[in-house]
């Protein structure tokens, strides 16, 4: 019941929210097996994919191991989730998406 709840206003919020949530997945050509699948799955949130293999976007965002998400709002980086030594992503969609609800609730 509290569930639901707590669902029903995180989605409230989040379609009256004025601020801008984005989660980017970072990762690289060579590391494609390693792509989070879940990714485009998370909700409430505005997705981006970039490649880093270019060498100016790991630079830009001090990636250091793909695939890396990071969590923006309003544009400046407010949490960073990323890959083992395996280029394996260890956080799970239920918790980056546990702390983009937290984010959203935390607005008001």
């Amino acid at each position: 019941m509290m569930k639901a709840l707590l669902t029903t206003i995180a989605l409230f919020i989040s379609t009256t929210c004025f601020c801008q949530i984005t989660a980017v997945h970072f990762n690289a050509d060579w590391n494609s097996a390693n792509n989070v699948e879940w990714f485009n799955k998370l909700s409430d949130v505005d997705k981006s994919n970039k490649d880093i293999s270019d060498g100016d976007t790991q630079k830009k965002y001090s990636i250091a191991v793909v695939p890396t998400i990071i969590i923006f709002d309003d544009g400046e980086e407010v949490k960073r989730f990323q890959a083992d030594l395996s280029f394996k992503m260890v956080s799970t969609k239920k918790e980056i998406q546990g702390y983009i609800d937290e984010l959203i609730i935390s607005k008001f």
